[in-house]
């Protein structure tokens, strides 16, 4: 069985799962067209612990705590836990801030852009267009030597710093639950409107996010990966589960009514197609110089990537600056420090990956 998960019917078996799943969320309560969105519920955990202050945007999504502990859970049971660190993880920070960042412009990650497809949403053409283009530049990097160095093995407390962050979470959503119309509960915000108020039951969310956590961390799930594969080496193993993904979302949407197709009045979506765009390619650029689109990042720190942790801590950071600064886009399109923060992001990466080139011997 665990060399199913490897094989092309098992990345298809995942894809088809997670595009179920997320689209069940959605009906459970969710937000439209975000069952699972990793960038969106890291920056609803941003705001839950008091990082940012938007009121719309505040929840401790359990999902996001499932995939690494999931992953984790995955990674002993195999013995794949693998403990590492040390490979320019300063550089995975500040590109982990402008992936949120960029993710934030075009309102979702690779995997929302996904599921916003399946949901009609034909702006996330412009997202998934860009995001293809940003990882197409960062295979012009490969190309040319970049490499962030090689991580070395560590002791296992490293490797478990991030999941035991996600377990506190989930302790801390435990000790102070959600109160009927209160913005805080002990020390977690809360929204009481927007898509931050919008959630499946906790217990759901929770076992959706550790059944994703195990899947994904045994056949390694990627959806920068997939593109980046096809690009560089014409491998189409890793598209197989993202195609897969959607197909699977696409349908159980038309079964649940949960099918709109068009550019107006999508769920938490503007349709200023450039901004969808270039958000896009700055979230793909900074997926493929950090090696892992969100998703895997968190699963790669539950199997003991301390570097990947970094990179999930800077997404995290970066929904705060987004939030605090007026970066993140709204409903109505993207505000003006959105737009220099997402070409002061291409410049930020274009220099990472012009200057971490290894010269051939």
């Amino acid at each position: 069985m665990l060399n199913f998960f490897a094989s092309r019917k098992g990345i298809i078996f995942v894809g088809l799962v997670i595009g179920c799943l997320a689209a069940l969320l959605q009906y459970l309560g969710n937000p439209g067209n975000m069952g699972i969105c990793v960038a969106c519920f890291e920056r609803d955990i941003a705001g839950a612990v008091g990082l940012h202050r938007a009121g719309v945007v505040q929840y401790m999504r359990p999902e996001i705590i499932g995939f690494v502990l999931g992953a984790l859970a995955a990674a002993l049971f195999s013995k794949d836990f693998r403990p590492r660190s040390g490979s320019a993880p300063i550089v995975r920070f500040v590109l982990g801030v402008f992936a949120m960042i960029g993710a934030l412009v075009f309102l979702g990650c690779p995997w929302r852009a996904i599921l916003r497809l399946a949901g009609g949403d034909l702006n996330s053409l412009f997202g998934l267009a860009g995001l293809i283009v940003g990882i197409g530049i960062g295979t012009v990097f490969f190309r040319q030597g970049y490499n962030l160095g090689r991580s070395q093995k560590t002791y296992s407390s490293v490797g478990l710093i991030l999941p035991l962050v996600m377990l506190g979470f989930l302790i801390l959503m435990f000790l102070y639950p959600q109160t009927a119309d209160q913005p805080q509960s002990g020390v977690l915000f809360y929204s009481l409107k927007g898509p931050g108020a919008m959630h499946a039951p906790l217990f759901i969310s929770l076992g959706v996010g550790l059944l994703v956590g195990v899947l994904a961390q045994r056949s390694r799930f990627c959806t920068m990966g997939a593109f980046r594969d096809l690009i560089l080496f014409r491998q189409v193993h890793l598209l197989s589960g993202v195609v897969a993904l959607l197909a699977a979302a696409f349908v159980v949407n038309l079964i649940l009514g949960q099918f709109h197709m068009g550019f107006e009045g999508q769920p938490v979506a503007h349709t200023q197609g450039l901004w969808n765009f270039m958000g896009m390619v700055l979230a793909g650029l900074c997926f493929a110089l950090a090696g892992g689109c969100p998703g895997r990042q968190l699963f790669m720190a539950g199997e003991g990537d301390g570097d990947a942790g970094v990179f999930v801590l800077g997404m995290i950071t970066g929904a705060a600056f987004a939030h605090n600064f007026g970066l993140a886009s709204s409903p109505k399109g993207v505000g003006p420090h959105g737009i220099a923060a997402v070409f002061i992001g291409l410049a930020v990466c274009l220099f990472i990956g012009l200057t971490m080139r290894k010269k051939a011997a």
